[in-house]
C-alpha cells in the first residue's frame, strides 16, 4: 500500500512532472499533485505525493525534508488525514 506525504514551502514554479521527478530519485512515485488555487490557477506553495511503498516514503522524507530546492527549504512529512467539517457550517466562514 502507498504512502501519501505533504509537501511544502514549494517554489511557485514547481509542476506535477519536476516533483514526480524529484521523488522518483528516492523510490517509486505513484501520483503527484501541486495543489493549484481555483481562482487564479497559481500554485499554493504546496502539494501531495503518494509513494509506493513506506519504504520509498521514508527514503524521500529523509533526503528532502529541509533540503534546499529553487531556493526554498521543503518540508516533507506524512500527509495527515483530511479533516472533515462540521456539520451545517458549510465552506463560508464571513460574518453573518
Amino acid at each position: 500500500m502507498g504512502k501519501k506525504l505533504y509537501v511544502g514551502n514549494l517554489s511557485y514554479q514547481v509542476t506535477n512532472s519536476s516533483l514526480e521527478d524529484l521523488f522518483s530519485e528516492h523510490g517509486a512515485v505513484r501520483s503527484a499533485q501541486v495543489i493549484m488555487d481555483r481562482d487564479t490557477g497559481s500554485s499554493k506553495g504546496f502539494a501531495f505525493v503518494e509513494m509506493a511503498d513506506d519504504q520509498a516514503a521514508g527514503n524521500a522524507i529523509r533526503a528532502l525534508h529541509d533540503k534546499e530546492v529553487d531556493g526554498r527549504r521543503l518540508v516533507v512529512n506524512e500527509a495527515r488525514p483530511r479533516e472533515e467539517s462540521p456539520a451545517g457550517r458549510g465552506g463560508f466562514r464571513g460574518r453573518r
